[in-house]
């Protein structure tokens, strides 16, 4: 599913203009968007939950010279699903 579908699906099931899909969906992104740019966490009771993780400094190697390099500290999103989900993607 990518935004397109997703908002055909959210327009039929709530019943409203392709245009209000939109930006009730745009809004939905940024807001979560927004928080984890906060290095806030968002949870969704029944969905799952983004979590910001931090990837410490370390020493890496440049695979083509071998020479060692430093690599900076980073932060990246996982998501981590609800319970339910879990269970229902393992039926």
């Amino acid at each position: 599913m990518n935004k397109k579908d997703l908002i055909q699906y959210v327009s039929e099931v709530a019943g409203v203009k392709k245009t209000d899909a939109t930006k009730a969906i745009d809004a939905v992104f940024r807001g979560i968007e927004g928080s984890l740019l906060n290095k806030e966490d968002c949870q969704f009771l029944g969905f799952g939950s983004f979590k910001i993780r931090k990837r410490a400094a370390r020493t890496g190697r440049n695979p083509r010279t071998g020479e060692t390099l430093k690599i900076k500290e980073s932060f990246s999103v996982g998501f981590i699903p609800s319970k339910n989900l879990k269970e229902g993607l393992n039926k």
